[in-house]
């Protein structure tokens, strides 16, 4: 595997299209503080980083609409890939669904949102968008 976002952002999603409660992902540090952040937003329900033998896995509790049953994401795209970078400076913050969405950023600071990295005067890899 070249990419381990790539693959944690396409399991979240095959998940929610499957309808699927809960999804278990290899974990990392990256992957922990981006279902931090998704669990902060209200994205997911919960998560719980399990601890195994060989590896330690990240157990994420999938957010549906109640009475619909619509998925709370509609859509998490990966932006920054290992073969094209992209990187953003405080004034060229990208803006999701005109503010809506949210996008992630690996700063200095850490892994942050976009307005928490304008509000810190930061500007960092722009690792996906979620809406």
């Amino acid at each position: 595997m070249t990419d381990p976002i790539a693959d944690y952002l396409t399991r979240i999603r095959n998940a929610y299209m499957a309808g699927k409660k809960v999804v278990e992902i290899p974990s990392s540090k990256m992957k922990v503080a981006i279902t931090q952040i998704l669990c902060e937003k209200g994205y997911i329900l919960s998560y719980k980083v399990v601890e195994g033998n060989p590896f330690n896995t990240i157990k994420i509790a999938l957010k549906y609409h109640p009475q619909t049953k619509m998925a709370a994401i509609k859509k998490i795209e990966r932006v920054s890939t290992p073969g094209l970078r992209q990187y953003t400076g405080v004034d060229d913050m990208p803006r999701v669904l005109n503010g809506l969405g949210i996008a992630i950023l690996s700063t200095p600071k850490g892994v942050i949102t976009d307005k928490e990295a304008k509000e810190l005067g930061v500007g960092g890899e722009v690792i996906c968008y979620v809406y």
